[in-house]
């Protein structure tokens, strides 16, 4: 069911200068911002505690920060509003060594005297799986990425593979420069973030890069330019309701879906957004500048079938005998 039917092809790759300067940009600014401010790490990742309190009126932070200075397990700890004025998470870099000690008791004796209050949530994670679990999440991006590479370049050619990966890393970039920008926490909600991201960034070119093999296959157009504007116009109804339908799932997430889903949505809106536009803007002209010739796959192609008739003419033979 087509929503939206047009009636031209537009030129895409007209604008592609300007919109891979626009991209350029953004992921250098992208590096800057995460090689001068860094990304925040959450405890998942750099290890500590988390503790959550929840009132039954607005908490009262300051008083809570007086209370908790008499206990060294919450020295350097910070205390921020939860999602609204009556939830707080206490944030501690530390972790207690003794396994007996209950932190949720420590704390719920600490805070005594500064409303009704409980304990709804406590993490802890030590420095060394925290560290672990940073190197995991790293690996699963690079491994990620290499398995696309591979896939894509089996399916279509090295160029269209070379084109994916350079469009995700785009992607991963401008993301993790926005999430260092809002000083987001990096933890794995945020990291099972990017790898949707890579996923649907990647089926949304993978559909552009499908139109343009049919295209380059089946058309007499030999311009690539040409072929690349008519196939994403082709794509253009389903890459819209595609992309608004997610944008608008994910938005209801970031708006409603409360504190602990934030980062999550967050990162995803971001990736919706520029997946969709490096699908177009990004992976295709990379077709251009590596100079795919439209002539010489016809030859490979031409050459495959022949090379696929004569295997066929040889067991045809065999099977009657004639060989």
């Amino acid at each position: 069911m087509e929503f939206f039917k047009y009636t031209k092809t537009f030129n895409f790759m007209g604008k592609s200068k300007l919109a891979m300067i626009l991209s350029v940009v953004l992921v250098l600014a992208s590096y800057a911002l995460l090689a001068t401010k860094g990304l925040n790490y959450g405890v998942d990742f750099a290890g500590g505690t988390i503790v959550q309190v929840k009132y039954d009126t607005t908490a009262p932070i300051d008083a809570m920060r007086e209370k908790l200075k008499g206990n060294e397990l919450f020295n350097n700890a910070s205390i921020t509003e939860f999602g609204a004025v009556d939830e707080v998470v206490i944030r501690m870099k530390s972790t207690t060594g003794d396994v007996t000690v209950d932190v949720g008791d420590v704390t719920r004796e600490a805070l005594k005297g500064t409303g009704n209050y409980e304990i709804r949530r406590v993490d802890i994670v030590g420095p060394t799986v925290g560290a672990e679990l940073k190197e995991k999440g790293i690996m699963s991006l690079l491994l990620a990425m290499i398995g696309i590479l591979i896939y894509v370049a089996f399916r279509f050619e090295w160029r269209f593979a070379v084109a994916s990966i350079v469009a995700l890393i785009h992607d991963i970039s401008i993301a993790l420069g926005a999430i260092t920008l809002v000083g987001l926490d990096v933890n794995l909600d945020v990291l099972a973030a990017l790898l949707t991201i890579l996923g649907y960034s990647l089926n949304d070119t993978i559909i552009v890069f499908d139109r343009i093999r049919e295209g380059v296959t089946s058309s007499k157009n030999t311009d690539l330019t040409e072929i690349i504007n008519e196939s994403i116009t082709r794509t253009l109804a389903r890459t819209t309701l595609t992309s608004l339908t997610t944008f608008f799932v994910v938005f209801t997430l970031f708006m409603f879906g409360g504190e602990i889903i934030h980062a999550f949505a967050f990162t995803l809106l971001v990736g919706v957004v520029v997946g969709t536009y490096s699908s177009i803007f990004v992976a295709s002209p990379i077709l251009l500048w590596f100079g795919f010739d439209v002539k010489g796959y016809h030859v490979k192609l031409a050459a495959k079938s022949q090379r696929e008739a004569e295997k066929q003419r040889m067991r045809d033979q065999y099977e009657s005998g004639i060989m």
